[in-house]
């Protein structure tokens, strides 16, 4: 089956398959790397505790998207 006749299978599916579908094949792109996960973890930690601590502030969504 060629990549036509995929995308015209895929176009019958109703949109939460086709999400799914999508996600599969993208995850089928993208291995995860333990040690990406583990430095991404150790800086989300560290700007969790940064925030705690009064080191940096939040900011309003408000702020960064505008009126909702």
């Amino acid at each position: 089956m060629g990549k036509r006749e995929l995308l015209e299978e895929a176009r019958k599916l109703d949109p939460a398959e086709r999400f799914e579908l999508v996600d599969a094949v993208l995850q089928t792109l993208d291995r995860p790397d333990p040690e990406v996960d583990r430095v991404w973890l150790e800086e989300a930690e560290r700007r969790l505790a940064a925030y705690r601590a009064g080191r940096v502030r939040g900011v309003p969504v408000e702020e960064i998207f505008g009126t909702l």
